[in-house]
């Protein structure tokens, strides 16, 4: 089928369900009157209409979560669309379930982020296979997934790992597609995540080495409103400020105060 037949609003609607599907695995009613500002029954229409176009296998009805959820083989539209990063997506549907430093965030597999988003959703944990940097081992094991975060270059979800027994950081791109995905209710009450729940000043200075005029570069350069470049980040996010913004580095142009 064509998406040049339909009309722009329309497409801009589909094209969103499809995002959704692709991103978060799920997608309900309410998403599109909420974002588009239409009624239910238009918004009842669009489902008909993207069911109609989308490619096999479609997207199901749960009547206990009340969404349409995706195939893990979702394949969506079949015309050309930006299928849009996952940041545009999850951005505030979850109320305080996802964190990000100021900057662009690189693009995470969907199928994975699908099964990442639905286990936060559904406060279960999730077995994959995640290849380790620091000992460079591929391990099998069970996460709970708890947040999004990004630390401006990467999205990252914060979870509790079942196997360490605290809370890390895992980078989606490297939980292996053919992970089992297994899925399963956490059975235990989770510790709070202190890191995640405390917020930090960041405040940031030119180096005090540097030279007035190199100074004022770097005001330019940081868009500095103010001498100090003042920001908040949960805890958690701490450790990646010092290494995106490379402080204490040689060559670096910018301390903390």
């Amino acid at each position: 089928m064509n998406g040049s037949k339909l009309k722009p609003a329309m497409f801009a609607r589909l094209v969103y369900l499809d995002q959704c599907l692709s991103w978060r695995g799920q997608v309900n009613r309410r998403d599109l009157i909420e974002r588009f500002g239409i009624s239910s029954p238009q918004a009842a229409i669009d489902f008909r209409e993207y069911l109609e176009r989308v490619a096999d296998p479609k997207p199901t009805y749960d009547t206990v979560r009340k969404c349409y959820v995706a195939d893990r083989r979702h394949a969506g539209l079949p015309f050309p669309h930006d299928i849009g990063s996952p940041d545009q997506l999850i951005t505030g549907t979850v109320p305080g379930n996802y964190s990000r430093l100021p900057s662009p965030v690189r693009q995470c597999p969907p199928f994975i982020m699908r099964q990442l988003y639905q286990a936060i959703e559904q406060k279960l944990k999730i077995e994959i296979d995640y290849v380790s940097m620091s000992s460079g081992l591929r391990l099998n094991q069970w996460i709970a997934p708890a947040h999004f975060a990004s630390d401006g270059e990467r999205l990252h979800v914060r979870a509790w790992s079942l196997h360490h027994r605290e809370w890390r950081d895992y980078l989606p791109v490297r939980v292996l597609p053919e992970s089992s995905f297994s899925a399963a209710p956490i059975g235990e009450k989770l510790p709070r995540d202190v890191d995640w729940e405390e917020l930090v000043e960041i405040r940031l200075r030119p180096l005090s080495s540097l030279s007035d005029a190199q100074k004022a570069a770097v005001r330019l350069e940081y868009g500095f409103t103010e001498d100090v470049l003042s920001f908040q980040v949960r805890r958690s996010l701490e450790f990646y400020i010092e290494r995106r913004w490379g402080l204490n580095r040689s060559g670096a142009r910018l301390e903390r105060c």
